[in-house]
């Protein structure tokens, strides 16, 4: 494309937005509040995949030794373990931390040492974490079969309930961002066709006084990219000010809710709301002319 015509197409575009002010300003609200849509069902989805994530990794193992055990051997039993396939970090808790947590939950003047007569009858435990949240069963098993383990404690029938719902999330969060992503493409498509419509006679008699098809699509074309540009900027813009404040809020009230704050995941949602609101703009405007090129 020549230097000229390039001129021509960015001076059109903007000389007809300014020209259908009403039409630009409906399709640029349009796409905003579509990307807005979109990206609120966005951050929804992760932040659910983000508690999905967040209480799998607080799944654990806890594993007894026998009274009997002792000290020596069962911090050998470590690398045992460790050698566990699934296994990604084992931590030994002596009986002596096991009481004085045990001590912390009934308060600080407590004494249960005292109160048992001097006798711990706690026994040595193990703390094991999986790899994966779905490891935790069967790591467990096999720890269950170690000689020396008097009792394995993971949440049997609660871990498994709560896999099944993490999974159940995710793939409502996929089946969402699809639906919401299609509705879109679909309501952005439809308003800058109403937006080419009303001006086909326009079209029409460039086209019988010799444009070509490319002479006719540029100005559209670019005119489509800047009307879904700055409907993705008002759309980023709330939707930042909007997350910010929730988030703000939700660790003043609501502190013990894990909401996502990474703010290199948020500006990767902003940035693809940006590419998307570009490219429907350009592609609904050249969809949309491709009928009205043919006189």
């Amino acid at each position: 494309m020549r230097l000229s015509s390039l001129q021509y197409a960015v001076r059109d575009a903007f000389r007809s937005l300014k020209r259908n002010k009403v039409m630009s300003m409906a399709s640029m609200a349009t796409v905003a509040i579509s990307l807005l849509i979109l990206g609120c069902a966005w951050l929804l989805v992760l932040n659910t995949q983000y508690l999905a994530t967040t209480m799998e990794s607080e799944l654990e193992i806890n594993a007894y030794l026998q009274l009997d055990v002792p000290r020596d051997k069962a911090l050998a039993m470590k690398k045992q373990l460790e050698s566990l396939t699934g296994v990604d970090q084992v931590t030994f808790v002596p009986k002596e931390e096991g009481l004085k947590l045990l001590e912390e939950r009934f308060g600080k003047d407590t004494d249960l040492l005292k109160a048992l007569g001097g006798n711990n009858p706690l026994p040595d435990m193990y703390r094991l974490k999986t790899k994966e949240a779905p490891q935790v069963p069967l790591v467990a098993e096999e720890v269950a079969k170690i000689q020396e383990i008097e009792k394995v404690r993971y949440g049997q029938g609660m871990v498994e309930k709560l896999l099944a719902l993490t999974n159940w999330l995710r793939s409502v969060g996929i089946v969402v961002i699809i639906a919401v992503g299609l509705a879109a493409v679909f309501l952005i498509a439809t308003t800058i066709r109403l937006t080419v419509f009303a001006r086909r006679r326009e079209i029409g008699i460039m086209k019988l006084v010799g444009a070509t098809n490319w002479y006719i699509r540029w100005p559209f074309f670019l005119e489509g990219m800047f009307i879904g540009l700055t409907g993705a900027l008002i759309a980023v813009g709330t939707l930042h000010f909007f997350y910010s404040e929730l988030v703000k809020n939700v660790a003043l009230t609501i502190n013990f809710l894990p909401i996502m704050t990474d703010k290199a995941v948020l500006y990767e949602v902003y940035q693809y709301l940006f590419i998307i609101g570009t490219a429907l703009g350009a592609m609904g405007s050249a969809i949309s002319l491709h009928r009205f090129l043919k006189v």
